[in-house]
């Protein structure tokens, strides 16, 4: 992933040094639970280095990384002791291996995003529970509602990513030290378990030479859900910032930000518009994970050059959008006198409902009392006059005051919003 959108920490653990690092621990790991190599070999093997630029240097002439990387390794090593290294194992025991390694240890960073998430969205969710906006279906006014329950609802579904993406990074954290075609011909499966013991991974049952690619396709469909919700959150802040609703504003820094090279006046959310656009991204990269998974026979290399890209791009992209959501909840503007203000745009329509179920049990028929109510609540959209003003000229066996209540319609928002007492 580009620099513009990896965090620092993440990003280390992607880098070529750290998978060059990650391949290392795997042959170390393997030759020390061998029973050729003397203690002095041990030694020698865990002291041996191998840089990117002299990998790929060796791979010039090998066209190979894995073999490139071995024959590095070893002449740090030196003799007797570099013989060990890779002794047994093919390359899909490294990469496999070591790439479990990359996403196991990426995951308490992932993971720690995802709660904070949880944690703010649930904040913001009390803090306005009482905060009375327009619900909207089809983008059109529908009835009103409370920021805090639509904040409450993001929450929720930030605490739903957050469980599909542990349970996926555990899926993902199982290696493999089963040999060519994944017999154990030249090894054991006694011999895989203590080394994958040594580097805190899940032995894969029935490897086939490689890890099943359903793990990781797995992991990148959890990432890209996750990204979808992030997505839903930034879609409707981006919405409630249009200029003719402007209800919420993403953080903007005062004095020094510019929303426009050309116009001074503009505040665009280009936060949130960054957040839908990499959604994009994760899912392009969830669809790669999931063709990944049918692979020829024990194995073939169709999948590499697409999971050199896709996981640690996912995974460094969701990390930081997860954090950019965070940013945006933390700091966001809320503006609740235009939340009011724009309760009245329809002159009342909103109460529609209510005004339709009150006539309804005051003994009218459904259809003729939908039929005066959708006309009059036309009427009040159309030329501006009061809903509860039409209703009234009709001599209406109802209590209006009831029917007009706002606090009424919304009474049921604090309830849940507290239900987010169960998760955060």
């Amino acid at each position: 992933m580009i620099p513009r959108y990896t965090r620092e920490e993440v990003g280390a653990l992607w880098s070529d040094e750290a998978r060059i690092e990650a391949w290392r621990r795997v042959e170390v790991a393997a030759c020390e639970e061998m029973e050729g190599p003397t203690d002095a070999e041990l030694e020698a093997i865990r002291s041996a280095t191998a840089t990117v630029a002299q990998v790929a240097e060796r791979e010039k002439v090998l066209d190979h990384d894995v073999a490139a990387f071995v024959d590095v390794l070893s002449a740090s090593a030196g003799d007797p002791a570099g013989r060990w290294i890779h002794y047994g194992l093919t390359s899909s025991d490294v990469l496999d291996t070591a790439l479990a390694l990359q996403v196991r240890d990426s995951a308490p960073l992932v993971i720690a995003g995802a709660e904070k998430l949880v944690e703010v969205l649930a904040a913001a969710a009390r803090e306005y529970a009482t905060t009375v906006c327009t619900g909207r279906t089809h983008g059109v006014h529908a009835e009103p509602t409370t920021f805090g329950a639509k904040l409450a609802g993001f929450a929720f579904e930030a605490h739903r990513n957050l469980e599909r993406l542990r349970a996926a990074f555990d899926e993902a954290s199982y290696g493999a030290i089963s040999g060519a075609v994944g017999t154990y011909s030249a090894t054991s499966p006694d011999f895989e378990r203590r080394v994958l013991e040594r580097l805190g991974l899940g032995p894969e049952p029935v490897s086939t030479q490689v890890v099943p690619r359903d793990r990781l396709a797995q992991l990148l469909q959890a990432i890209s859900l996750a990204g979808a919700g992030l997505e839903r959150l930034a879609t409707e802040i981006r919405h409630l910032q249009r200029t003719e609703v402007r209800e919420v504003q993403e953080p903007f820094r005062s004095g020094s930000q510019k929303g426009s090279s050309a116009m001074p006046h503009k505040r665009n959310p280009i936060t949130t518009e960054r957040i839908c656009g990499l959604a994009r991204v994760l899912r392009g990269n969830a669809q790669a994970a999931v063709e990944n998974v049918a692979l020829w026979h024990e194995r073939d290399i169709s999948h590499s050059g697409a999971e050199r890209i896709i996981v640690p791009d996912s995974i460094i992209l969701i990390d930081y959008m997860q954090h950019l959501a965070i940013r945006v909840v933390e700091g966001m503007e809320v503006f609740p006198e235009r939340m009011r203000a724009n309760l009245d745009i329809t002159c009342g329509a909103l109460f529609s409902q209510r005004a339709l179920l009150a006539i309804v049990a005051a003994g009218m028929s459904r259809d003729e009392a939908y039929r005066i109510v959708q006309e009059d609540a036309q009427n009040a959209w159309d030329t501006g006059t009061p809903l509860r003003e039409l209703l009234a000229a009709r001599d209406l066996d109802i209590d209006l005051d009831a029917v007009f209540d706002l606090d009424e319609v919304t009474r049921h928002c604090g309830g849940i919003v507290s239900r987010l007492d169960a998760i955060a």
